[in-house]
């Protein structure tokens, strides 16, 4: 059997444990920059607020209607992400952190376990130690155990935030009330492709005789109506796998119209994605740079451009990859253009161990201790002390966060404090 726990509203609830205040009231958290509204809280749901709203559009909304909005305070939501799963992990060894909120646990030698009765532990413990609610799905396979989460979550007072499908009744009547579009792994073009077929339902999926859906998708495909049929086939991924793509895109804070500017930001980005590149130990072969006005100005046309670069050698060096990064940069800026956002894109990423050598041209030999020396230091003083000459040493990347609450459980001076 595999479970997967999901916390309600997170970014929300993190910032009620904090702030009682909030409880059963309308609450919207903002994006990087105070954007868009990126989740909230089932109150302002109801309201009809919408996700991915821009708070500038709504703002006037948000204020009718006494919904309470926030900057997205992430040290705060990962920390407390990393206390909800360390509880899970006293549930079950075998666990898939699937997501900042939501995880997997497949249940190994629970033949004779009441799983309600587990999911009720689970769900009180997390909220008792931490006060973030949460939905508890359990079913045979993981695919089945998402249908259940969400029928969990579907109607909280008659599922008590949990749903068992333990049963091939149960099974069948789960998926014949999920809507095609809401099973976990059919995207927008697939859920069309299906619906042409005349397939409505998660059931009706399961009905596609196996070989036919094998043919005319994918493996992928084949072993989600495996697992929706009550055969497990999607097993817990052990590990973090490598990403195929490492981006760093910012929106600014103020808009750009110098060059300089541009490419110390550019710069900065690139040594963020090299830096990531090393933490997985890859190599990347292409780069890509683009640069964004801003969209929401009347007063001047929106301009998106971008430029690629394919490295004659796969690196890590932030040197290497920097230096590609600003002369791609200054290929498409054009002067008289106010850029609100920028980014780094890096990709055909290989293995540093193992990639094809280039005969003619190479990375210098010095850039591989020089990298690790950089990382050493930096992770040993908590920062990024050590930059290249075309960053601005003085200056961090400070996102636009106006109404953020305090990090009350990641830094001293902000705790909270009882008299």
């Amino acid at each position: 059997m595999f479970a997967l726990v999901d916390c309600n509203n997170f970014y929300a609830s993190c910032e009620r444990v904090f702030n009682p205040n909030l409880q059963e009231k309308p609450v919207a958290i903002l994006s990087n920059n105070d954007g868009c509204v990126i989740s909230m809280s089932d109150e302002a749901k109801k309201i009809g607020l919408p996700f991915g709203a821009p708070i500038f559009k709504w703002e006037q909304f948000c204020k009718q209607n006494n919904i309470t909005v926030l900057s997205s305070n992430y040290p705060l939501y990962g920390d407390m992400s990393a206390r909800v799963m360390n509880i899970l992990r006293d549930f079950s060894p075998d666990i898939e952190v699937y997501s900042i909120d939501e995880s997997f646990l497949e249940f190994k030698g629970f033949e004779h376990c009441n799983f309600e009765e587990y999911a009720i532990k689970m769900r009180s413990r997390i909220l008792k130690w931490t006060g973030i609610p949460t939905c508890v799905g359990i079913a045979p396979t993981k695919a089945l155990s998402k249908v259940a989460n969400k029928i969990a979550r579907s109607n909280l007072k008659q599922s008590k935030g949990i749903c068992v499908i333990d049963t091939d009744e149960n099974r069948i009547k789960a998926l014949k009330w999920t809507k095609i579009g809401k099973v976990w792994g059919i995207g927008s073009r697939l859920k069309k492709r299906l619906q042409a077929k005349g397939i409505e339902t998660a059931y009706d999926f399961t009905q596609l005789p196996s070989d036919w859906v094998l043919k005319n998708f994918s493996i992928v495909e084949w072993r989600l109506q495996k697992d929706l049929q009550g055969i497990s086939k999607i097993p817990l991924e052990d590990a973090v796998t490598s990403k195929k793509m490492i981006a760093t895109t910012r929106s600014f804070e103020n808009t750009y119209s110098d060059i300089d500017n541009i490419k110390e930001r550019i710069a900065t980005f690139a040594a963020s994605c090299a830096k990531k590149l090393r933490e997985q130990k890859s190599n990347c072969h292409v780069i890509t740079v683009f640069l964004r006005s801003n969209r929401f100005d009347k007063n001047q046309a929106y301009l998106k451009v971008d430029r690629t670069v394919i490295l004659s050698y796969p690196t890590d060096s932030t040197l290497v990859i920097a230096k590609a990064a600003i002369e791609a940069v200054k290929t498409i800026f054009k002067k008289g253009i106010k850029y609100k956002k920028a980014g780094v894109i890096i990709s055909g990423l290989v293995p540093n161990d193992n990639f094809q050598l280039n005969l003619f041209s190479s990375e210098n030999p010095k850039h591989k201790p020089l990298m690790s020396a950089i990382d050493h230091l930096n992770k040993k003083y908590k920062a990024d002390k050590i930059k290249l000459g075309n960053q601005d040493l003085k200056r961090t990347w400070k996102m636009k966060q106006e109404r953020l609450s305090p990090k009350f459980t990641t830094n001293i001076n902000e705790v909270l404090v009882v008299k």
